[in-house]
């Protein structure tokens, strides 16, 4: 049985990670629409009232279990298994079970633009952005890595973070393969959704699927509307509502990661950079880039390379 009294129990905080000097960071600036990557460990709690942010969030328990809320659907996460959930979707921790004293939770959060772009994961990828929260299998990752993981992050170090989150992406394309549990079916583009959150986030997801998959291709307000069958004005502030980004902000964002991404690459011009990232003139890419990222593409691959 959960028992609420737990969350009396003052929290233990943990120390801020230092700064790490990246010229990405100003980009994953912290905020509703899309934070930074980040991995914490503390002691559980309960949280005052539900909250979203722009992240995929994992959640692991060394013992005890947890009662969340997620948009008025209740779940139940137990220890020893990594659970994954969309944070775009309101989301309260309501009870703590009396063994999770002396445990520790530990939170990864990976900016949700940067999930998106993590290529083959077909079927996973629609169930965390419908809602969903999955519990990975066991082979997929243990407490011992996920803690290898922590002091990657906390070290500072650009390097092992970077290689902290090539793992994480690893793991994902496993479960992909593997499978998972569903704690939660998606539920959010079935009909007749359960809760008054579910309906404006059903067409939300519809909208970033629809960009995801024609990132590209020219994008306006319009033609996206058109995929959901809403006037343009409602349906762009509606993504905007959910979403705390505009969705010409969200294009932009999603084709500068995949530009990253090909950058990294290393095989293609610039030129062909930003044309398979979507952008229409490399006068466009290097302007939105430089403000993103606060250098050059070519000064980016430079570094990359040069370590």
């Amino acid at each position: 049985m959960i028992n609420e009294t737990v969350g009396s129990i003052p929290p233990v905080r943990e120390k801020a990670p230092r700064p790490t000097p990246r010229p990405d960071r100003s980009f994953y600036s912290s905020g509703k629409a899309f934070g930074r990557f980040g991995i914490r460990s503390f002691a559980p709690q309960i949280m005052r009232q539900p909250h979203s942010h722009g992240h995929i969030e994992f959640n692991w328990l060394t013992q005890g279990s947890m009662q969340y809320m997620f948009d008025g659907g209740p779940v139940i996460l137990g220890a020893g298994r990594l659970v994954a959930f969309w944070a775009g979707i309101p989301h309260q921790t309501i009870g703590l079970s009396p063994d999770t004293i002396g445990g520790r939770q530990l939170n990864i959060y990976l900016p949700m633009d940067a999930f998106l772009e993590m290529p083959q994961l077909g079927r996973l990828t629609e169930t965390l952005m419908g809602g969903g929260v999955i519990q990975l299998n066991p082979d997929c990752v243990g407490l011992e890595t996920l803690e290898r993981w922590h002091q990657d992050y906390r070290s500072g170090n650009a390097m092992r973070t970077d290689i902290a989150r090539a793992e994480i992406g690893t793991m994902f394309r496993r479960a992909a393969i593997t499978g998972w549990d569903e704690l939660l079916p998606a539920w959010v583009e079935d009909t007749g959704t359960r809760t008054r959150t579910g309906s404006p986030v059903r067409y939300v997801v519809r909208m970033v699927r629809h960009i995801v998959e024609n990132i590209t291709d020219p994008l306006s307000a319009d033609s996206i509307a058109k995929v959901v069958g809403l006037h343009p004005n409602y349906a762009t502030n509606l993504f905007t509502k959910v979403m705390h980004i505009s969705v010409q902000k969200f294009v932009t964002r999603m084709r500068l990661i995949r530009a990253r991404s090909l950058l990294f690459d290393g095989s293609l011009s610039i030129a062909n950079v930003a044309f398979q990232s979507g952008f229409v003139s490399q006068t466009q890419f290097y302007e939105h880039f430089r403000a993103a990222y606060g250098m050059t593409p070519s000064q980016m691959r430079k570094d990359t390379i040069e370590g």
